[in-house]
């Protein structure tokens, strides 16, 4: 499994979350995010016990690469590296 670091918050203060991944393997994405505790909030919302709410500021929609963008030639086009690679720019595959 590849995971690819897509964004992250750069408003965050410790910056670490918000953060967008996307796996290779799957071809599906990973978000890190805050999760969603309150009931009066999750009372309109029915979540499977395997599932869970998360949420994530308005800011960061800019940041999400868009389809089709993602990847090109087996690199990351939108800034992202491999997840725990320390590399900061385009991944490699």
């Amino acid at each position: 499994m590849a995971l690819r670091l897509l964004c992250k918050d750069p408003e965050s203060p410790n910056n670490g979350s918000p953060t967008l991944y996307y796996d290779d393997s799957s071809g599906t994405y990973l978000f890190q995010s805050w999760k969603v505790l309150d009931t009066a909030r999750l009372s309109g919302i029915v979540v499977p016990e395997h599932e869970t709410v998360i949420e994530f500021p308005e800011r960061l929609l800019a940041l999400f690469p868009q389809p089709g963008s993602r990847r090109e030639g087996g690199k990351c086009l939108c800034g992202g590296a491999l997840a725990g690679s320390g590399r900061s720019g385009p991944g490699e595959p």
